[in-house]
């Protein structure tokens, strides 16, 4: 099948502090948007690579790539992002055909430590299943907020106040999902033009919003989301120890 990796890199990454928006800052000498176009490229040179980037970053982007050796410019397309993810996704995934033989992995940019073998694990598996999401356990301790308004904690926190509206679930019964998200072409974008008007959480929302029924493939806790302050500097040492640099 022919495959397409679209990385989804269109946000301010203003929760990290520092100004510039994370997908352009350095991890390990290399910008993290860069560490996901050659994990896709390491895994099969021959899959096509797009960007979704801001309009007004895409200069930046440029002086960026071109400041890179010649021999680590992996060739991709740039494309403008929208509003919303949801709206980079269809902008990235636009251009793609819907085909039935070509596969499309949708990945967040701030997931700069996705491997190869995870990559090629979601291949397999959409190209038996149509979709394919990746999941790891649940660590932590999961709770249920049971007010009104599921932001309420957070406002009554900040505030100094006590938020009593939860109760413990059981954390065996879910997972945390990551990207890579892979699908058929032609099933995702069916998915994303059958509800041209909704905003989903993530490509595996839309698939099943048309009726799809996405497969899980076995994540890993190592493919972090750069999100937080510290988070680059975790994601530098989890790469310096995999000696990925």
């Amino acid at each position: 099948m022919d495959k397409y990796a679209v990385i989804v890199a269109g946000g301010e990454g203003t929760r990290l502090g520092g100004g510039l928006p994370k997908q352009f800052r350095e991890l390990n000498g290399r910008p993290v948007l860069w560490w996901s176009l050659k994990a896709f490229h390491d895994e099969d040179p021959s899959t096509r690579l797009r960007v979704v980037l801001h309009p007004g970053f895409f200069e930046k982007w440029q002086k960026l790539f071109l400041s890179l050796p010649e021999e680590e410019r992996f060739e991709h397309t740039v494309v403008a992002g929208g509003s919303s993810r949801t709206g980079s996704v269809k902008n990235g995934i636009e251009a793609i055909p819907a085909s039935s033989e070509a596969l499309i992995a949708v990945h967040d940019a701030a997931r700069p430590l996705v491997s190869v073998d995870m990559i090629a694990r979601g291949w397999e598996a959409a190209a038996k299943a149509g979709g394919a999401v990746p999941a790891v356990p649940v660590t932590d301790s999961l709770r249920h907020l049971t007010g009104t308004s599921h932001m309420d904690w957070k406002t009554a926190i900040a505030g100094g106040e006590l938020y009593k509206d939860s109760e413990a679930v059981d954390r065996s019964e879910y997972v945390a999902v990551q990207t890579p998200q892979v699908f058929r072409a032609d099933l995702l974008k069916g998915a994303y033009a059958l509800k041209p008007d909704a905003v989903f959480s993530d490509d595996a929302a839309a698939y099943e919003a048309a009726g799809g029924k996405p497969v899980l493939f076995e994540g890993s806790p190592l493919n972090m989301k750069v999100t937080n302050p510290g988070d680059l500097e975790i994601a530098s040492l989890l790469l310096s120890i995999n000696k990925k640099v």
